[in-house]
């Protein structure tokens, strides 16, 4: 057999299974890209995993916080393993359903990749300097659109790209319905709406069922396993957990997370929608109201805060200063004694795409900086510019 011939049949192999696929999966042969390339023997959503998880984003997801930014404890959740329990959830659905696995993968590793510096904290902070500079919003469902689309040009699929925008697990349905009459001008609308308009970001539903599994199993997946970080360092007691949430759900992840899934997927088979029953779903709405008020608005959950949202506009107005007098849409030509810190600055620019440096504003520039910096690589920068110290 020519190789040729062993490279079109194995092709053919990869994509056997999704004549198995239900009538309501996405296939290969929807994909839309915004820039057509060579193709290979990889269905088109499996690439989009590779290219994600290829990509200086997904690197950074390791030091990035979850919910818990200052504590020294190496069992405790960070953006990393999140994005994998959310990956694992969601395909378990999926599968049960018939969906297609590899977008649902793709979606579920890059839906977080525009996550900022310490997680929702930090990214309200960016959200408010956006505001307060005049430049629109900021809202990591976005961003991580951003970065993939604009800041690292990786081509990625439409429908990728619009679970990744409409998975928003801070919003909880009782049932997901897709829009499938959307198509690439409608997502690039809806991205730039999200940074322009307020509020943009709840009204964006996905265009794919396989979007509405992921973002309905981002919340599986992040409650049970908050829980179990907050009991590891005694913010909460198992005991703690209300019995009437506790005898539908559960009382630890494990349990949790099956209940969720098995109710999903008895709810689901075989229809357009996914959707919990009426019972799981309220003791769903009242876990996640549980867990806002004695978790996430906990003490060690908010440690540092006032400090944090302090180092935040001053790092943005330093790296303004350091760029807005610099002829950044061309190449910044640095000395060997500058800063580090602005060094490292000059080298995000430079290695931008000509596009986007023609075409974005200094200020979200600055943004889109910051945005993508690690936790521990901000507090470097606090500590090489700053007078701030964190406990």
């Amino acid at each position: 057999m020519k190789k040729r011939d062993i490279l079109e049949d194995a092709k053919w192999t990869m994509l056997e299974k999704e004549s198995l696929l239900s009538e309501y999966a996405c296939k290969s042969n929807d994909a839309i890209r915004i820039f057509e390339d060579k193709r290979d023997i990889r269905p088109e959503f499996f690439r989009d995993i590779d290219r994600i998880i290829h990509s200086q984003g997904y690197t950074r997801y390791i030091d990035k916080t979850q919910v818990y930014s200052f504590t020294e404890n190496d069992h405790i959740t960070h953006r990393v393993l999140h994005v994998q329990l959310v990956s694992k959830i969601a395909r378990t659905i999926g599968r049960a359903l018939r969906l297609n696995e590899d977008l649902i993968e793709a979606i579920a590793l890059g839906h977080d990749i525009g996550h900022t510096p310490f997680g929702h904290t930090g990214e309200r902070f960016l959200n408010n300097i956006c505001k307060k500079e005049g430049i629109g919003y900021f809202c990591h469902n976005a961003q991580s659109v951003r970065i993939l689309k604009d800041i690292e040009n990786v081509n990625i699929s439409i429908q990728t790209l619009d679970g990744i925008l409409a998975h928003n697990g801070e919003l909880l349905l009782n049932k997901y319905q897709p829009k499938k009459d959307k198509n690439k001008e409608d997502v690039l609308s809806e991205v730039e709406g999200v940074f322009t308009i307020e509020g943009y970001s709840k009204m964006i539903r996905p265009m794919t069922l396989e979007g509405c599994v992921v973002r309905i199993s981002d919340i599986i997946a992040y409650l049970g396993r908050d829980i179990e970080d907050a009991i590891t360092l005694e913010v909460i007691k198992r005991e703690d957990l209300p019995k009437q949430i506790t005898d539908i759900l559960g009382t630890d992840n494990s349990s949790i997370v099956n209940t969720l899934i098995i109710d999903i997927i008895k709810n689901g088979m075989d229809k357009e929608y996914i959707q919990f029953s009426k019972d799981v779903f309220k003791a769903l709405v009242d876990l996640r109201n549980w867990n806002f008020k004695k978790i996430y608005s906990s003490e060690e959950a908010l440690r540092n805060r006032e400090k944090l949202e302090k180092a935040f506009e001053d790092m943005f107005n330093i790296y303004l200063e350091e760029l807005k007098d610099k002829d950044y849409k061309n190449h910044i030509e640095f000395s060997d004694n500058i800063p580090a810190s602005e060094k490292r600055l000059y080298e995000f620019v430079n290695s931008r795409s000509e596009q986007y440096k023609q075409n974005t504003d200094v200020k979200r520039i600055v943004i889109d900086y910051m945005a993508g910096q690690t936790d521990k690589f901000f507090l470097r920068e606090c500590s090489s510019n700053l007078d701030l110290r964190f406990v």
